[in-house]
């Protein structure tokens, strides 16, 4: 049997074989955990933004070119000098935490590409930062309405980074420290001192001026009870009281002597005791 008549199918057998261990890397591709992958086909229609590909072996033509990424949550910290109200320099430090949208590495890939970190996230942070701050004082900043300056930074970077235009979600954002002047913090420290100082003193105050009405109330209730008294004590009833508590002193055992007569008042004379 002549088995020369097999040798071109052995030889391109032979060939397409080292042909595939030499392009396996362009053929063959594993997405890891935690990546997400979107192909361009060079002659079929470029970047499939729609079809993105999940963790797991995948095959491939040679001549397309398979874009993974990174989709775990990752962070970037940020250090930048921002303006008040007033235009006074502050130094702030600032965290955030994101991660791509899954299903939007297409068109992460198409308008920033690989590099969307410093395309995206730190520019956006950064405008997003000195915008807000630049609404505030430096005193309002650092102390009396640092939590409403830190919520609308929250808010509106993570308005802008999840627009559908940008495709990122936020997951966090903490700012980390604000840094004045030192002599401008020394100002606003004793500032604020002194305004504790003060409510403290208007509050004694009130507290004395309530304390001060109290009391005129009270006087002006007792005033008004003895002037009720007063008004119902006629001779009549005092001379009934007398009798009465004359009456009961000579009930007791202790009294030895007990005069009833007439005094310069009306009532009776009481003498004698122990």
């Amino acid at each position: 049997m002549d088995n020369r008549k097999f040798l071109p199918f052995i030889v391109i057998g032979i060939v397409l074989f080292i042909a595939i261990i030499y392009l396996s890397s362009s053929i063959f591709l594993t997405i890891n955990a935690g990546e997400r992958g979107v192909i361009f086909r060079k002659f079929g229609g470029g970047l499939d933004k729609e079809n993105i590909y999940g963790t797991g072996f995948v095959v491939k033509a040679p001549w397309n070119d398979m874009y993974v990424y990174d989709v775990k949550e990752n962070s970037v910290d940020e250090t930048m000098d921002v303006l008040d109200k007033n235009g006074l320099s502050l130094k702030v430090d600032v965290t955030v935490r994101f991660h791509p949208m899954y299903d939007k590495i297409g068109y992460i890939h198409e308008y920033f590409g690989d590099n969307y970190v410093d395309k995206l996230i730190i520019p956006e942070t950064r405008s997003t930062v000195r915008r807000v701050m630049g609404r505030y004082t430096a005193e309002e900043i650092y102390s009396t309405k640092r939590s409403e300056v830190e919520t609308s930074i929250i808010e509106e970077t993570e308005a802008i980074l999840q627009d559908e235009a940008n495709n990122i979600q936020m997951r966090a954002l903490l700012i980390r420290s604000i840094n004045l002047p030192e002599q401008i913090k020394v100002a606003i420290e004793n500032k604020l001192e002194q305004e504790q100082e003060a409510l403290a003193y208007q509050f004694r105050l009130e507290r004395e001026k309530s304390e001060a009405e109290r009391k005129r109330i009270a006087a002006e209730g007792e005033a008004e009870a003895n002037k009720i008294i007063n008004s119902s004590l006629t001779n009549e009833l005092l001379k009934m009281r007398g009798i009465e508590a004359t009456t009961q002193l000579s009930q007791s055992s202790n009294t030895k002597v007990v005069v009833i007569g007439n005094g310069s008042d009306g009532l009776p004379l009481i003498l004698g005791n122990n």
